[in-house]
C-alpha cells in the first residue's frame, strides 16, 4: 500500500470490457487504485514487476501466458502482490490450479461490485476472501483425483501409499500443529478460539507463526499445504 494506505490494483484480462468495467468500479473508492492494466500474463508479470500492485485481478484464460503460469511465475519471485482469480463457476478446476498456483483467493467474474471491493480490500489486509470451507469444498473436488494414491506432490512415491512429510512441519509446536489441522477443516478463527479456549488474537498470533514457518501467504495458501502435503485425506462426502 502507498503511504496514504491506497490498495494498488493491477487488472489482468484480455476482454477491455471487462477491465473497464472493474476500472469504474475500483476507482469509485478512496482507498482503491488501479495502477495498470495488461491482457495476458507475460504483460502482467511486466507489469508487477515496474507497478509494485498491492492486488492483481488475474483471468484465467488469456492468449500467450494464462493466468495460472503468471500467478504461478509471480509467486516464484519476491512480489508482495497478492492475486485473485478470476473464475466462471466457484467449483472451477482453473480456481484450483490458481490457488495451487499462489493465488490468495478467487472470485467469480460476475461478482457484485461491492463484493469486489470488499474482497480487493481484504486480500491486500491478508484476509482471506473465499470462506475456508468453500476452498476446502473445491480442494475435496479436486484434490481427490490430482494425483494418483500414494505420489507426493512432488511426485516422488512416498512409503505406504501416503505423501512424503514435509520437513517444515517439523518446526511447528503442538499447538501449531493443531492450528494447521482445524484451518485445514475449514474452520475460521472464531470457531478455533472457541475449539481450543483461546481467545481469536491468540489465534491469529498462532496463525501468522504457521504461515512464517511454512513459508505460505494466507490462510487459503495452508488450506492448500494441508491437502497437497496429505495431512488432510479428501473425504468421500456423496453430497459434494
Amino acid at each position: 500500500m502507498t503511504g496514504d494506505g491506497t490498495i494498488k490494483v493491477l487488472l489482468v484480462d484480455d476482454q477491455p470490457l471487462l477491465r473497464i468495467g472493474f476500472r469504474l468500479i475500483l476507482e469509485g473508492e478512496p482507498d482503491l487504485e488501479v495502477v495498470g492494466e495488461a491482457s495476458d500474463g507475460n504483460d502482467a508479470l511486466a507489469q508487477a514487476a515496474a507497478l509494485h500492485p498491492d492486488v492483481i485481478l488475474m483471468d484465467v484464460r488469456m492468449p500467450g501466458m494464462d493466468g495460472i503460469e503468471a500467478t504461478r511465475q509471480l509467486s516464484a519471485t519476491d512480489s508482495a502482490a497478492r492475486v485473485i482469480i478470476l473464475t466462471t463457476f466457484d467449483l472451477d478446476e482453473y480456481a484450483f490450479a490458481g490457488l495451487q498456483a499462489g493465488a490468495s483467493a478467487f472470485l467469480l467474474k460476475d461478482v457484485a461490485p461491492e463484493e469486489l471491493v470488499h474482497a480487493v480490500r481484504l486480500v491486500a489486509s491478508g484476509d482471506a476472501v473465499v470462506a475456508p470451507r468453500v476452498t476446502q469444498r473445491l480442494l475435496e473436488t479436486y484434490v481427490r483425483g490430482a494425483r494418483p494414491p500414494g505420489q507426493s506432490p512432488e511426485g516422488q512415491a512416498a512409503p505406504h501409499g501416503a505423501p512424503a512429510r514435509d520437513p517444515l512441519l517439523e518446526d511447528l509446536t503442538p499447538r501449531e500443529t493443531e492450528m494447521l489441522q482445524a484451518i485445514a477443516e475449514g474452520l475460521s478463527n472464531a470457531e478455533i478460539a472457541h475449539k481450543f479456549f483461546l481467545s481469536e488474537a491468540t489465534v491469529k498470533t498462532h496463525v501468522r507463526r504457521i504461515l512464517t514457518k511454512l513459508h505460505l501467504r494466507d490462510r487459503v495458501q495452508v488450506v492448500v499445504y494441508a491437502y497437497e502435503s496429505g495431512l488432510v485425506v479428501p473425504s468421500n462426502n456423496p453430497d459434494w
